[in-house]
């Protein structure tokens, strides 16, 4: 088999086995929300992966399951997710509302109710208790939080995680700074500390200044604080150890804070090997912490990414950190399993890192508090227990339900939205795609 067939195989692999992957997460995170449902006594209906037209379905009991063309979703019907109109009889005909939106929702109204029957009245899922609703309608986004977790703790506690440490894999010839980093050195570059210091590839640094060295990012950055100021190395070498003393060098480095900028730090010129370190659950919730606040900053600062991603549709240059379709991760999936000839167990933790991360922006997006999305239930819901809440401590009558049909304007508006969205981040992902190599 040709290299090129070869990679090509891997590549189209990698692709399957995330969009897999996919479909495995959003028929997870629907199950999420029909499980509680069907415990809680709602009639559900459908539960379909995908949507458009039906590829394949059965019908087990009340529930048909199948799956559809578009794999861009899914959805569960649960019975009764809209209320009737107040004092409204739901059985009846859709009203003449001369308003274009009041004739939206009534219609919505009129079309929840076509099949429920008398015998159905006790099982709408607006019925039942705020706690209840919440539960359900957290339960998809809960999901994905639970397969990120364990997808993380397969990568941080099974597979480990790849860290540098303080043992040395080569030693730099010449002191140059980070833009001419690659190049070959010069007579007129300066010689490293370390190649002053006569460090050698194997040796570890234990020690620097008097004070321990335990991991890399500790050695790295008492290195920068040291300016160009004489440092002590306690160096081990083949079970022995012993000291050496040298100045380092002052040398334009990226910033820690802000990779985008430079700063004048302290620098010795060695590289670390790494090594495979498995790490405890403290681990992978730090880990997913930091994911989560990187998730949140990138939606909140959607609207800007999109503006980015348009244009780069019409030429300008495509942003790696932007947003991106399933298309484009599916492609970014391809290029992880090929890109600098990875072995199979690099394979394997970048399209698990990739999905895992991929759930957790599932869930977090889901969480936004607007129709149609999972988090505008979740709000309708906690805002009916607080004002239940309020009316029992106030002796009023229970306002009951809230009606969160008369929200569906803004979900259609949001609908609108995200299908734009989508629509203009495939097409960005076909004619300028985010490419890692």
């Amino acid at each position: 088999m040709s290299p090129d067939l070869s990679t090509a195989l891997i590549y189209t692999l990698g692709v399957v086995v995330f969009l897999l992957g996919v479909a495995a997460s959003i028929a997870l995170h629907e199950v999420g929300h029909m499980w509680p449902a069907k415990r809680f006594g709602v009639k559900v209906t459908q539960y379909f992966v995908g949507f458009g037209r039906t590829l394949w379905s059965v019908k087990r009991g009340e529930t048909e399951y199948g799956i559809k063309a578009i794999p861009l979703g899914g959805y569960v019907k649960l019975v009764g997710m809209l209320p009737p109109a107040k004092g409204a009889d739901p059985h009846e005909l859709r009203k003449a509302d001369t308003g274009l939106l009041s004739q939206l929702i009534s219609d919505a109204r009129h079309a929840e109710y076509e099949h429920v029957t008398d015998a159905d009245q006790d099982r709408l899922f607006y019925k039942k208790p705020w706690w209840q609703k919440l539960i359900v309608m957290a339960g998809g986004p809960m999901t994905n939080v639970v397969i990120a977790a364990v997808l993380f703790t397969v990568l941080i506690a099974g597979f480990g995680v790849e860290e540098p440490t303080t043992t040395v894999k080569a030693v730099a010839d010449c002191a140059i700074s980070d833009t001419e980093a690659g190049r070959a050195c010069r007579d007129s570059d300066p010689v490293t500390p370390a190649r002053k210091a006569g460090l050698e590839p194997g040796d570890t640094i234990v020690a620097f200044n008097g004070a321990s060295m335990k991991s890399w990012p500790d050695l790295t950055r008492a290195i920068r604080a040291n300016g160009d100021r004489v440092a002590t190395l306690g160096i081990e070498r083949d079970g022995q150890r012993f000291e050496r003393s040298v100045a380092t060098t002052v040398v334009a480095r990226a910033s820690f804070d802000d990779p985008e900028r430079t700063q004048k730090v302290g620098f010795l010129g060695v590289e670390p090997e790494f090594a495979t370190v498995r790490h405890g659950l403290p681990t992978v919730g730090s880990v997913m912490w930091g994911y989560t606040v990187a998730t949140v900053d990138v939606i909140v600062h959607l609207p800007q990414r999109m503006v980015d991603v348009a244009k780069a549709a019409v030429g300008a240059p495509r942003k790696a950190d932007g947003p991106i379709s399933v298309v484009g991760a599916s492609r970014v999936a391809g290029e992880l399993v090929t890109i600098d000839d990875p072995t199979w167990r690099e394979r394997s933790v970048r399209i698990i890192a990739l999905l895992a991360s991929l759930n957790l922006f599932l869930a977090l997006f889901n969480f936004i508090p607007l129709l149609p999305l999972d988090g505008g239930h979740i709000a309708g819901a906690l805002w009916e227990a607080v004002r239940r809440g309020w009316a029992r401590l106030r002796g009023r009558p229970d306002p009951g339900y809230v009606d969160v049909a008369r929200m569906l304007p803004v979900a259609y508006g949001v609908g609108a939205l995200l299908l734009v969205m989508g629509v203009l981040l495939i097409y960005a992902d076909i004619v300028n795609p985010v490419r890692l190599s």
